[in-house]
């Protein structure tokens, strides 16, 4: 892929750096719904929810990461993901996350949860997302 035809995209968690690379695509979850980038996107930012970030990179392979809600920012073909948390999603236990889930739904639900619990719900809740957007992929006959 051509160096002016590409994404330098970096997903940026509070302990560092979760995935940095040159992209073809980045498709993100905003709160105003879901958001693809493509080399000469219009300058933005946007609030994001808890989801499974997808890039498409310059090899034409799927990479998936989940956040737990941020902000992207897109400037000149420079896209930068900022999140507390972010993990990729080949490296979750999607079996734990969806324990930790399940033990924080009523408390989160009913507005008894403490702002760790809701922190650990809405990263559990990414988890969840992204590692079956990940599942999905590599069961598809495309690339991953």
């Amino acid at each position: 892929m051509a160096s002016e035809a590409c994404l330098e995209v970096r997903f940026i968690a509070n302990d560092g750096v979760v995935w940095e690379g040159r992209a073809s695509s980045v498709l993100v979850r905003t709160t105003e719904g879901d958001l693809g980038v493509w080399p000469g996107h219009v300058p933005f930012m946007a609030a994001l929810v808890p989801h499974g970030a997808e890039v498409v990179d310059e090899d034409g392979d799927r990479v998936v990461v989940a956040v737990d809600s941020g902000f992207i920012s897109v400037v000149d073909n420079h896209v930068s993901v900022l999140s507390v948390y972010g993990q990729l999603a080949r490296d979750v236990s999607v079996e734990q996350a969806r324990i930790e889930l399940a033990a924080l739904h009523d408390a989160v639900q009913a507005a008894e949860a403490s702002d760790a619990e809701v922190r650990a719900y809405r990263r559990y809740e990414s988890q969840v997302k992204a590692a079956n957007k990940y599942n999905e992929l590599i069961k598809s006959p495309t690339r991953h």
